[in-house]
């Protein structure tokens, strides 16, 4: 049976985070990360963040206030809600006033696990997982009194789990028209060796591309700006032309010590080449994006 909730009797350290954006037919959007974390010096407990283009959040939570589901995506923080039917926000604390109710229209799953092989890897140090790459959404989000109306908007859902984010890793995300990309670019630890390794999913008007490392796709070129695969025929290029990252909190061995940055609404060019054909070349004011390197 597929496992939506990793973490019962995990052992320290440890974390699992839901990573659910909102966007709103303009491209407004919204990310809400719950989570829960095991680590060392610190009883268990689960956090909320929230992201805009303008700002972030952090509020942590006790153990208790946390439960969840291993047959379906479903967690509760307080009085939160989160699953694959939609987000129920009810925050009232530390800045922000948070509250309303999405409900998610059908999920467009991979036809895959995106991990491929490496999934079945014991002790990884962190590992991804796509819920949907696109799905509709109705209902609102009144945000500080800022109202997110996501009624024929788009979302996209994915998650992580394991001890600590990879040390240097690039990701992006963009929804627009006919077409969902996701990409991620990390160094992979392996023992006391370490590799780059790539996940990237594109469904294009109903096709599913998948460049990986567990295909044979060649990371020519990554970092701060962008990065540009090749896998076969397939070529993808990301630059990065602007960006607002807003600070946000990670795991370091389950704790959420390590500080990153997203920039939830950032400016990116992509290419898409098959051959010669070029699938596509899209320039979005409302893709996600990040890169980090610890120093």
């Amino acid at each position: 049976m597929k496992k939506y909730f990793h973490g019962a009797n995990k052992s320290c350290p440890y974390f699992e985070g839901w990573y659910f954006k909102c966007q709103t037919p303009d491209g407004r959007a919204v990310a809400l990360i719950p989570a829960f974390h095991i680590c060392k010096n610190k009883e268990p407990y689960a956090s909320i963040q929230v992201i805009t283009k303008e700002q972030a959040w952090y509020l942590e939570y006790p153990a208790s206030a946390f439960t969840s589901r291993r047959d379906r995506l479903h967690i509760e923080i307080g009085a939160n809600r989160f699953s694959d039917g939609g987000v129920l926000l009810n925050v009232q604390r530390n800045g922000l006033s948070l509250h309303g109710r999405v409900e998610f229209g059908p999920l467009q799953m991979l036809k895959s696990d995106i991990m491929g092989p490496f999934r079945w890897l014991a002790n990884m140090e962190c590992a991804h997982s796509v819920i949907s790459m696109k799905h509709t959404l109705q209902g609102q989000l009144e945000l500080n009194g800022s109202v997110f109306n996501f009624s024929e908007g788009n979302g996209y859902m994915e998650a992580d789990r394991g001890r600590s984010f990879p040390s240097t890793y690039l990701w992006t995300q963009c929804l627009w028209d006919n077409c969902s990309l996701m990409l991620s670019v990390a160094t992979i630890p392996l023992g006391k060796l370490h590799f780059t390794g790539c996940i990237c999913g594109i469904i294009l008007q109903g096709k599913e591309y998948r460049l990986a490392t567990y295909r044979g796709v060649r990371v020519l070129d990554w970092g701060c700006k962008g990065a540009v695969l090749c896998q076969g025929n397939y070529r993808l290029e990301v630059a990065l032309l602007e960006q607002k990252p807003q600070p946000l909190r990670a795991p370091s061995d389950g704790n959420m010590s390590r500080t990153i940055h997203e920039s939830l609404c950032a400016r990116v060019r992509y290419r898409f080449w098959q051959g010669d054909r070029l699938l596509f070349d899209h320039t979005d004011d409302h893709a996600s994006f990040e890169y980090e390197q610890k120093p």
